[in-house]
Parts: C-alpha cells; sequence; structure tokens
C-alpha cells in the first residue's frame, strides 16, 4: 500500500465513531470497521493532533482515507505560478464568459474553446480583451469535444476545467493544488454553488439555492461509486494530465459522470473539496430547471451501458424493505418486530467491538426510514403515473401520499431553506418527474431497465448511510483491484 506523503494531516470524517478507547471505528461510505492495535491508536492520535507521522502511521493514514473514515489535509501549496491550463468550453453569451475570465488570476493560462458559436466575433473579442488563447470549431461538437480540444493545446502538469458560466475565486486552483501532492490523486473538485444573474426574491431562485443539481453538498469525500460523492461535474474540476482519460465525445450529458468513474477504475482517486466553492450560473424558471433535470436524465441509460450494475432506482436490503412494506400496509407492530430483530443480529455481531444496543436499535430503525424516503422518491421519478392512481383511491392515499411526500418534507426538515413546506415539496416533485422522464426517454432509446431496476443486497450490515456493510466491504476489497468501485454501488440521483 503506497503511504500517504509525509507532511499530509489527517481529521476524521463526520459519521466515524469510536468504540472501546478508540480502537475500533465505524463509519464512512460505504461503512466499514477497522481495529487498531495499541501502536495504531497512537499513530493515530499523533495524525490528528498535526504531528508528523511515521512511515506505519502514513500507510495507517492511507488506509483511512481509502476507506472514507478520514480525510487528508494537504500541505500548503509551494509558492511561485502552478503548471496549470485553465480549458474553458464556451458557446456564445459572451457576458457570461467575461465574467468568468475576470475572476480568473490573469498569470494563469486560459484556453477558451468556441464550439460553434453564432457569433464568434463577440468570443473573440471577450477572449482577446483578458488574453486568453481562442481556438474555433465550426460546429458545434459538445463540451466534450471542446474540451478535449483545449486539453490537447494544453502542455502543463494539471488541467483546470471551468464552464464559461461559471464564477471562480482567483485562489481556486491555488487552494485544490495541494491535494495533487499525493501521487495518487488524479482529480480535485471544489463545491459548485448557485449564482444568480437577476437578483431577486423569486421562489424558484430560493428553490434552487437549496436543491441545486450541482451541489454536492458540504461534506468533503473521496469520490466513487457507492461513496457520500459518487460523482463530481466538470463545471470545475482540476485534474492531473497524465491521469486524464478523453472524454467520451459521444455523450453529451454525463460525460463528467463518465470520466470520474474510468479515473477510478485506473486506481486514480478523486476528491471533492467543499472547502473552495465556484460559483454557478443558474436558471431562474421552474420551466429552465425541469428542462435541466430531464437533460441529466437522458444520460442515466448511455451511462448505465458504459458502467454496468452501477445505476439502479433503489438499492435496499430485504429486512428494512420489508418493513418499510408493513409500514405502508399500515402494519407497525409488525414492522417493529423486525426492526428489533435486525438490531438484534446487528447486536450480538457487532456488540463484542463495543456498540452499544441503543446504536445498533438506531441503525435499525435509521434503515427503515431511509429505505421509505429512497422508495418514494424512486417511485416519484419513475413511477409518478402509480402514485397519482394511489391518490386517488381512499384505500391507497395515505400511502401514496406518504411515499411522494416522505422525501421532499425529510430533505426540507434537514436543509431548512427559505421556502414553504408546500412550495418546496411541489417543486422537487416536479423535478423528480422531470428527470424520470428522461431516464425513460433514454431508456426506450437504449433499450435497457438498468437505471429503473430494484436492486436488493442480501447480506444485512450497519446503514451508515446507504448499507454496505464492514465484513463484506474486507471480502470485496480483498477480491478487487484497487480503486475499483463494488459492483452494486449506485450514483445519488442528479445527473
Amino acid at each position: 500500500m503506497t503511504p500517504l506523503p509525509s507532511g499530509f494531516g489527517l481529521v476524521l470524517d463526520r459519521s466515524v465513531r469510536r468504540y472501546r478507547d478508540g480502537r475500533v471505528l465505524v463509519g464512512g461510505q460505504p461503512p466499514r470497521r477497522i481495529r487498531l492495535s495499541d501502536a495504531g491508536r497512537a499513530a493515530l492520535a499523533d495524525l490528528l493532533a498535526g504531528r508528523a507521522g511515521s512511515p506505519p502511521a502514513m500507510r495507517l493514514a492511507r488506509r483511512l482515507v481509502d476507506a472514507g473514515l478520514a480525510h487528508p489535509r494537504p500541505p500548503a501549496a509551494a509558492a511561485g505560478p502552478l503548471d496549470v491550463t485553465v480549458v474553458i468550453p464556451a458557446r456564445d453569451r459572451p457576458e457570461a464568459l467575461r465574467r468568468c475570465l475576470a475572476s480568473l488570476d490573469p498569470a494563469t493560462p486560459v484556453v477558451v474553446v468556441d464550439d460553434g458559436s453564432e457569433d464568434p466575433a463577440a468570443v473573440a473579442a471577450v477572449c482577446r480583451d483578458h488574453g486568453a488563447r481562442r481556438l474555433h470549431h465550426e460546429r458545434s461538437a459538445g463540451p466534450a469535444t471542446a474540451r478535449n480540444t483545449g486539453v490537447a493545446a494544453a502542455t502543463t502538469e494539471l488541467i483546470a476545467f471551468l464552464d464559461s458560466d461559471c464564477i471562480a475565486d482567483p485562489g481556486w486552483i491555488g487552494r485544490l493544488a495541494g491535494h495533487f501532492a499525493d501521487p495518487l490523486v488524479g482529480a480535485v473538485a471544489p463545491r459548485i454553488r448557485p449564482w444568480f444573474l437577476v437578483c431577486g426574491d423569486g421562489w424558484v431562485s430560493r428553490f434552487d439555492q437549496a436543491r441545486c443539481a450541482l451541489d454536492l453538498g458540504p461534506r468533503e469525500s473521496l469520490v466513487g461509486p457507492g461513496r457520500i460523492v459518487p460523482y463530481v461535474p466538470s463545471a470545475a474540476l482540476i485534474a492531473r494530465r497524465r491521469a486524464l482519460p478523453a472524454f467520451d465525445e459521444r455523450l453529451l450529458h454525463g460525460e463528467d459522470v463518465d470520466l470520474v468513474w474510468r479515473l477510478n477504475d485506473a486506481g486514480w482517486r478523486v476528491r471533492y473539496d467543499p472547502g473552495v466553492v465556484v460559483e454557478h450560473e443558474e436558471p431562474q424558471t421552474l420551466r429552465a430547471l425541469l428542462d435541466r433535470r430531464w437533460r441529466y436524465g437522458t444520460s442515466a441509460a448511455p451511462l448505465a451501458r458504459r458502467h454496468p450494475g452501477r445505476f439502479a432506482a433503489v438499492v435496499t436490503r430485504p429486512v428494512p424493505a420489508a418493513a418499510a412494506a408493513l409500514l405502508l400496509a399500515r402494519r407497525p407492530v409488525a414492522a417493529a418486530c423486525l426492526v428489533a430483530a435486525q438490531a438484534a443480529w446487528w447486536q450480538r455481531r457487532l456488540g463484542p467491538a463495543g456498540l452499544p444496543a441503543r446504536r445498533t436499535f438506531a441503525w435499525s430503525a435509521q434503515a427503515v426510514g431511509e429505505t421509505l424516503v429512497g422508495c418514494g422518491a424512486a417511485a416519484t421519478t419513475y413511477a409518478a403515473p402509480l402514485l397519482a392512481l394511489g391518490l386517488s383511491r381512499r384505500a391507497t392515499r395515505a400511502p401514496a401520499a406518504l411515499l411522494l411526500a416522505g422525501a421532499p418534507v425529510v430533505t426540507w426538515v434537514r436543509r431548512r431553506p427559505a421556502l414553504d413546506p408546500v412550495r418546496w415539496t411541489l417543486a422537487s416533485v416536479c423535478e423528480d418527474v422531470a428527470y424520470g422522464a428522461g431516464v425513460w426517454r433514454a431508456c426506450a432509446s437504449q433499450r435497457t431497465v438498468d437505471p429503473v431496476r430494484l436492486v436488493f443486497i442480501r447480506r444485512p450490515s450497519p446503514p451508515t448511510g446507504w448499507p454496505g456493510g464492514p465484513s463484506r466491504v474486507r471480502r470485496e476489497r480483498a477480491r478487487r483491484p484497487a480503486g475499483t468501485p463494488p459492483a452494486d454501488a449506485r450514483p445519488r440521483r442528479g445527473r
């Protein structure tokens, strides 16, 4: 195992719980359980305190980072200019491009690929005003082709991709570049937050502020299928040139998901660092938001063709699924018995590691709750007509309403957006239905049902996020090459 380089610090993921005086760590996504020796516990304490680690300690740090139990803190980047080129695909919208270029460090080389603009002179004038090199496609070939053209024209060690409708802090590249001190890191992405050209108090803008499709949230993560952050958008992304495969030019949407997963399959680490923020100009009408979600949905089937087994509408386990079904059938006592039985099973396995009974019972109840929310979101997205039929009948009205409103209400409670729950729920349902329509459209054209299938994972395990237990993970890691995601991993819906 390649150790984490000297000079890196370490912080534990917020999901991690320590038991037996810190000798047992449980957490991450997928969940892992790691036992530490006394020497390992002391080494971890040194790393968390910021003290220099020995080679064995840095190997432990690598193991924790790869397991998602900890996150690296790279050393400060060396002073001086970075060996990086910014590649910006653009098509018309010269004012957006002007704002984007004005936000960058003027000392950083920039290549703008004009992908068949109707007014190429306006784009050329903006590039000339900001000292950016301009390349031109006579006809629009899509963002993947434009980025490949920009990469071919660059000669630097790092390539920073930025969309023309983004506004970046001048130091965003420098703040992310420290991650590349780790030789296994192939790409790093910042958090993308929405930005609106016209400021106002529109409810659509307030909705998008809290549910932006490009915003992957505040939790840092190693990126890959089955993790907290399964992919990162190429709207803002820095990659190591020698690690970078070509974007698939056949994909008009989802080409960034495909790229990230191929980086993972090649053994490269991709990191998401939400401490650095890039702003993205967002649509301000509901129709524009729904159109974007529909287009993102059309990428699901082509991606499923390229990455078999990584897409599913719902991934769950039989016991939580059965308990959720009993709750929908208004049999709470039977559901509670199942929850208690699963909690007892987990306690028998994990109690010797020091986990208290209340924790295993909470995990069991959480698994049922997440299954209900996930099934509700999937039913809204892929089977909205059936939910509408259920709402029209008295016998099925309550469970249909629970499935329809469950996911939006839970999200509203967690995020507390500046929007009332009624409009939040209606807009969330509309977005999910639009995404599902795009998925079904693509499934029909690609002749596949992979993105809309239900997947059961048979072996139960503690649900720290989506279930995927410690013993199962250990077996998979022994069977598969480093960096290869598990076969049943699922991406978060959104791209």
